[in-house]
């Protein structure tokens, strides 16, 4: 059984297309250590390999890599390489081993190019001697420290437990002197929760550091980081208070982590693998001259960085060429299609490769600290205003041309489809403080953030259900009452992935509801009711009796009220009926529906469903990626037939009884235009929200905001489209109708001078469209 990182067969053996050059190389001088640090990746995780390998990088071998460097970067004409000692321990090395090193690599590498050579060390074997070494061939060192004595003993420790944080303290020390502060290069923290950021912070500050970086600890989804109850995302609060106190403090010292997160939200390049979708052109030298992809892919499984590679038989091109050192170098290409989609990408970059990994699927994950990274990266950006953090999610124009048109393809809308996840997961983590005083809620939470890691899917399925985004959203504008549905949220998860779970759920109207699932109709007046999750199945432990219902079960007339979904093609909406939150339209929904009833619902949902996909295909993917529910609402007394949508149910279109499909089709297409375009304004400003003119439209007798009039245009571009595209009379009487409202509309709006770059580039894009159909 192989690992895609882990190649069984020789990887030059065939012609290959130009490789993208390697202008980092991190050489282990040595294989061991003389700290027993306990969460190292090179010891203490999966990866055994450098059982196996020399203690320490022979003469032949450090001429053999110098010149394969040098062959390199002549080929390609680099203007830098940099060189990182490592290990283990590099200093075990001693000063003598260090300056020959040192020299081979100046007197092969810098002929060509220039050579930025470095360390990374402990520091507990730094002496006068060696730094004078550093100095005279300007090694630059970074030393690892994780605090104060407290933290830094945490985890740094000799083998036989003893501290090594004095030592490491008087390495720092001998680098602030005049004669080496030229060759200190900072300190490396990793993060630990136990720790006190601000107590780490301000350790480290003492230490006078030119440079600091924190590092997560490694982990992936086999591995998950160890998180505390109740706390969704503490690495992202960890490392939040340090980026409160650093800008409290006027940024004292380049933190590398949180300076390349700023310079990627304004547009720029990333300093470090960790975020970001700068290209990762490092390879790995072993002590015995083997190639291997970057070592922290070694707390992933035992041979992940292996390539079969080394520097007596092979060149840097060869290594360059591998599969899994050349994917880090193609950007959002080499990203899970999770991660191709989220707004957030181009600064988080799919978090550090390492931390991707998951039995089965390889790297083709999001990172295992995927929510820390999200909160980590949007809170950062609160400060610049609501206005810069929408702007540093941005749409790009090509993906907002594209929906400006009024339709959207698949990659489009599932863009918006992310816009939306992204702000559910954010909601749940801002209402979860909340929740800590409330058992129930409280409960609910710690289940769901451990199926978060044991279940992903099942979590996204319900925390994307559009009536738990309005849950959320209500709680958050101050409901807390109803936190403890937090706890049927779980529940509905842990169904959805077959988990096991015991906890009381919140009883409302008689009714617990479930959400995406149903409702279980009770007789108790208690405020809640003990329940047990297992295989899919809800047991029901209300006074003596257990009643055992199955969510995919039909409607039982006692108890159990499951939704009922719209199928077509492979496509599925919830008929929702039962969740309590579903009343958020400005008009009445109905009650529970009969079963005969429901399958006329479904059936016509599914038969409009394919009607677009026949005679309006461009706005299929919306509706297939973004409808999640349709909602039924009570017959209008006039008989008209009416459509709604909420931006906070997101994903959910109501709509009253209607007399065919072709009329529901026509609905559908108009409601989810305003499905796509709120979730273009959650992360793209399209005009000016302090402008409170109005404007006057055709289909309204009351004038509309900016905003309002925007959407009515985007929602008419469509419908006007759909009935260019039928045949008949009353069609093209439909047509010209709709056309001249959105034609009118359009103009006021592009003339209002409300509209931002953006606003004007897409209203432009929906008048080309119009113009097209003429």
């Amino acid at each position: 059984m192989s690992h895609p990182s882990a190649p069984t067969s020789d990887p030059v053996a065939a012609p290959r297309a130009p490789v993208a050059p390697l202008s980092q190389y991190v050489l282990k001088l040595t294989s061991r250590c003389d700290l027993s640090c306990d969460h190292c990746y090179v010891y203490e995780h999966p990866d055994q390999s450098w059982r196996q390998q020399p203690r320490v990088m022979a003469p032949d071998t450090v001429e053999a890599t110098a010149r394969r460097i040098a062959e390199h970067a002549a080929a390609h004409r680099l203007d830098t390489v940099r060189v990182v000692l490592h290990g283990g321990e590099p200093l075990l090395a001693g000063a003598a081993r260090l300056a020959a090193t040192a020299a081979t690599l100046r007197r092969t590498i810098s002929p060509v190019t220039r050579l930025d050579l470095r360390m990374q060390s402990n520091g507990v074997l730094l002496t006068p001697a060696i730094a004078d070494v550093l100095v005279a061939h300007d090694v630059k060192v970074g030393i690892s420290l994780d605090g104060d004595r407290a933290a830094n003993d945490r985890h740094r420790r000799y083998a036989n437990g003893a501290s090594s944080h004095d030592q490491v303290r008087r390495a720092l020390a001998l680098l602030r002197r005049p004669a080496y502060r030229s060759v200190y290069a900072g300190i490396l923290c990793t993060v630990d929760l136990a720790n006190d950021p601000i107590q780490v912070y301000e350790a480290l500050l003492a230490e006078e550091p030119p440079r600091v970086d924190f590092l997560l600890p490694h982990a992936n989804w086999d591995r998950p980081p160890a998180r505390p109850t109740g706390v969704a995302t503490p690495y992202a609060d960890w490392l939040l208070t340090i980026h409160r106190r650093w800008l409290a403090d006027g940024r004292p010292v380049p933190i590398r982590l949180l300076e390349s997160l700023l310079a990627t939200a304004a547009g720029g390049g990333t300093a470090t693998e960790a975020v970001g979708l700068g290209p990762v052109d490092l390879v790995v030298v072993e002590t015995d001259g083997s190639f291997e992809q970057v070592d922290s892919l070694k707390s992933a499984f035992h041979g992940a960085a292996a390539t079969g590679l080394d520097v007596f038989r092979h060149g840097v091109d060869d290594a360059a060429a591998h599969p899994g050192i050349a994917v880090r170098q193609s950007g959002l290409a080499g990203l899970c299609a999770t991660c191709r989609a989220c707004p957030l990408v181009r600064r988080c970059g799919g978090g550090l490769f390492a931390h991707r990994y998951r039995t089965g699927s390889g790297f083709d994950n999001p990172s295992a600290y995927c929510a820390d990274l999200a909160v980590l990266i949007r809170s950062m950006a609160a400060p610049a205003g609501p206005a810069e953090s929408r702007a540093a999610d941005a749409l790009s124009p090509t993906v907002l041309d594209d929906l400006g048109s009024g339709q959207g393809d698949v990659e489009s809308v599932r863009q918006l489809a992310e816009v939306h996840h992204g702000i559910a997961r954010a909601l749940a983590v801002a209402i979860s403080p909340s929740a800590a005083d409330d058992p129930v809620a409280s409960a609910g939470w710690d289940l769901l953030v451990a199926l978060d890691v044991a279940a992903p899917d099942a979590v996204r399925v319900v925390l994307t259900h559009p009536f738990v985004r309005r849950w959320a959203q209500r709680c958050r504008a101050g409901a807390t009452g109803e936190l403890p549905h937090f706890a049927a949220v779980a529940a509905a998860a842990a169904v959805r992935a077959g988990a096991d779970a015991e906890l009381l759920l919140p009883v409302r109207d008689g009714a617990m509801h479930l959400p995406t699932l149903g409702a279980i109709v009770l007789d108790t007046d208690a405020p809640t009711v003990q329940v047990a999750v297992s295989g899919g199945a809800v047991e029901l432990r209300a006074g003596r009796r257990r009643v055992q219902v199955r969510p995919a079960a039909p409607d039982n007339p006692d108890r159990w009220r499951p939704v009922r979904p719209a199928r077509s093609d492979g496509w599925e909406a919830l008929l929702e009926d039962t969740d309590p939150y579903r009343d958020c339209f400005d008009l009445p929904v109905a009650p529970r529906l009969s079963q005969s009833v429901a399958d006329r619902w479904t059936g016509q949902v599914a038969r409009a469903v394919r009607r677009v996909d026949a005679e309006a295909a461009g706005y299929a993917a919306g509706i297939r990626t973004l409808l999640r529910a349709v909602v039924p609402l009570a017959p209008d007394p006039t008989g008209r037939s009416r459509s709604a949508a909420a931006r906070s149910a997101f994903g959910a279109v109501a709509v009253t009884p209607v007399a065919d499909d072709a009329a529901l089709a026509v609905l559908l297409v108009h409601e989810v235009q305003h499905l796509k375009l709120d979730a273009v304004l959650d992360v793209c400003d399209l005009f000016d929200r302090a402008d409170a003119r109005r404007l006057r439209v055709p289909w309204r007798d009351d004038p509309r905001p900016v905003e309002g009039a925007l959407h009515g245009v985007y929602a008419h571009l469509a419908v006007a489209d759909v009935w260019r595209r039928r045949p008949g009379p009353e069609a093209s009487v439909h047509f010209r109708r709709y056309r001249e409202w959105t034609d009118g509309a359009l103009d006021a709006l592009l003339g209002l001078g409300s509209l931002t770059a953006d606003g004007e580039r897409f209203a432009r894009r929906m008048r080309a469209e119009l113009d097209g159909w003429r």
